[in-house]
């Protein structure tokens, strides 16, 4: 018998299907950071021919500055005597350093000016002090009074007190009605304010016992206002410009000057406050209409200082 050939192999053949090259999405985040690139660059380029010189040699010396001199201050290291090279250029003459040492130059001479009106201001004052004081001194009608008015330098200006006592008031009993001597001072006083350039504050004080006819409404506020209201007319009698006031307020007892006593006579007065024009300033605000120089005049005219 013949010899049966084996049957022939069978073969399988394994075909990979994968995604054709074309559609791959590599060259498509390549292209996207390449156009985000190009229009950076082109935004830097259009930013640069925008700006002016004297700003891009201010970058310039900024990136180039040693970190040191960036962040602590100092002179740069191209004004400095080292053989070597460093830093940026100097700055003194880019337009963005001259415009800080001109913010800073106006700043000092701000700063200057309020220290020459302050000093002004207070040898103004100073002097009015010295010429009261005087005036108390050598009027024998008011150095009779002159336990009763005191004369003190405060923060706010030259603060006038005219305050009672026990057997000599300076109003009729519970009300505005103003005593001879109360005026006699009250006149001094508004004749020596008539040449002052500053404004004034003036106040009326009570103590701290209440008004009698208080159940009709009418209370320690209103003796004060009225009393201070009462002054500033023979003030104003007497030469003050009315100008001058910069506010006229009854304050009753809510500023004592004996604390510890309420009732004593000393804390119903009279505060005159020649205002400094940082005080009046804080105090007012800056809206006050200037004082006109002819309403001084003509009240200087109208109403002359009193003989002595």
């Amino acid at each position: 018998m013949a010899e049966k050939k084996p049957p022939p192999p069978f073969i399988v053949k394994r075909v990979k299907k994968s995604g054709h090259a074309g559609h791959s999405a590599v060259w498509k985040i390549a292209y996207a950071d390449f156009v985000t690139a190009m229009m950076a660059f082109f935004l830097l380029m259009w930013l640069l021919s925008s700006t002016a010189k004297e700003e891009l040699q201010g970058i310039q010396a900024y990136f180039a500055a040693p970190l040191k001199t960036a962040l602590t201050g100092g002179e740069k290291t191209s004004n400095g005597s080292s053989v070597i090279p460093g830093g940026g250029d100097d700055l003194t003459r880019a337009h963005g350093q001259n415009r800080n040492l001109g913010l800073q130059e106006a700043k000092r001479r701000r700063m200057e000016l309020e220290a020459a009106r302050a000093r002004q201001d207070r040898e103004r004052i100073e002097s009015l002090q010295a010429r009261i004081a005087a005036l108390i001194t050598e009027t024998p009608r008011l150095s009779e009074y002159r336990s009763q008015i005191r004369i003190d330098m405060t923060p706010d200006g030259l603060l006038i007190q005219i305050t009672d006592e026990q057997n000599r008031p300076m109003f009729d009993s519970g009300s505005a009605l103003v005593k001879p001597y109360m005026r006699d001072i009250l006149h001094a006083i508004g004749a020596a304010l008539g040449g002052v350039e500053n404004r004034i504050s003036l106040a009326g004080h009570t103590d701290a016992v209440p008004y009698g006819n208080s159940e009709r409404g009418y209370s320690n506020w209103e003796l004060s206002a009225d009393r201070a209201n009462a002054s500033r007319r023979e003030l104003v009698s007497a030469g003050m410009p009315d100008a001058k006031l910069g506010r006229v307020v009854g304050l009753a007892a809510s500023d004592l000057l004996v604390p510890e006593n309420p009732r004593a006579p000393a804390n119903r007065r009279i505060t005159i406050t020649v205002l400094t024009q940082e005080a009046e300033e804080r105090l007012m605000g800056k809206g006050l209409p200037a004082i006109p120089a002819a309403a001084l005049l003509d009240e200087k005219q109208e109403h002359p200082a009193p003989d002595r």
